[in-house]
């Protein structure tokens, strides 16, 4: 991170325990180190034991990431920097729109049989991510399941976490795999209405649809990290993570950078 970044991001990390007065030991290295090693290993798809020498032992690094995967840290450092960017663009810190989409990206060697599979569609054996934005192509929600789960079993379970998480959220856009009853079912349980963006008959190779270009964007964003290229992850649990640093690091960016002065 640049000092600039840092800046940005110091007074959004969660507050260790130990500075709130509830026991256990300080961090033997700073945040920002530990920071710049994740988003290293994120950004550049290393393995955790090639960390590089001049940044905290691997372990160390892997120790923080588990512990704030685990207790749902990451979201809450992602979710505070999301609200920064919005409000930087002149919107509202809670969202009142978004996009839903999901991707199928091929699976580790690692990545077991319990939670990968095959894409008919895609022709992909591996996982599948699904995720949730706001217009402004920020993420609100993201769940990584094996890739044979369809796109509208899978979308009930996360727009259930994501209008829970943001009770503004009323219409959602989506594709045409996301039809039938799923619509029915978002506006009696969730009271959301889910708007399908069509193709219509008579188009030709790639177009530029309406709102579904915004979670088109977001994909293209994540294949730019190296480490979300292929899922190399164990558990869903830490494929999820790993797209919340990657979102992480697009947004203090976003935060860091000065526009220029107008002459």
């Amino acid at each position: 991170m640049t000092d600039t970044e840092w800046a940005v991001v110091r007074p959004l990390l969660p507050v260790p325990g130990w500075m709130r007065g509830r026991g256990g030991q300080s961090e033997a290295y700073c945040h920002r180190a530990i920071l710049d090693a994740i988003r290293y290993l994120v950004d550049n798809g290393i393995k955790w034991r090639a960390m590089l020498a001049d940044l905290p032992p691997w372990d160390r690094v892997y120790a923080f990431f588990r512990r704030w995967r685990d207790h749902a840290l990451v979201r809450e450092f992602h979710d505070r920097l999301r609200g920064r960017v919005r409000q930087k663009a002149g919107r509202d810190v809670e969202p009142t729109a978004g996009v839903i989409d999901s991707q199928s990206v091929k699976a580790d060697a690692v990545v077991g049989a319990d939670s990968r599979g095959f894409d008919g569609g895609k022709l992909i054996n591996g996982r599948k991510r699904h995720v949730v934005v706001d217009t402004l192509g920020l993420l609100l929600g993201v769940m990584v399941t094996s890739a044979d789960i369809g796109d509208r079993a899978a979308a009930k379970v996360l727009l259930d976490r994501v209008t829970d998480a943001h009770h503004r959220l009323e219409p959602v856009w989506a594709d045409g795999g996301y039809t039938g009853s799923l619509v029915e079912h978002c506006l009696a349980a969730f009271a959301l209405v889910l708007a399908i963006v069509k193709r219509s008959d008579d188009m030709r190779g790639s177009v530029v649809l309406p709102k579904r270009w915004i979670v088109e964007r977001l994909f293209a964003h994540l294949m730019r990290s190296r480490r979300l290229a292929r899922d190399f992850e164990r558990g869903t649990s830490s494929a999820e993570a790993m797209v919340y640093w990657s979102m992480s690091m697009i947004m203090t960016r976003r935060l860091a950078r000065t526009r220029p002065a107008r002459a």
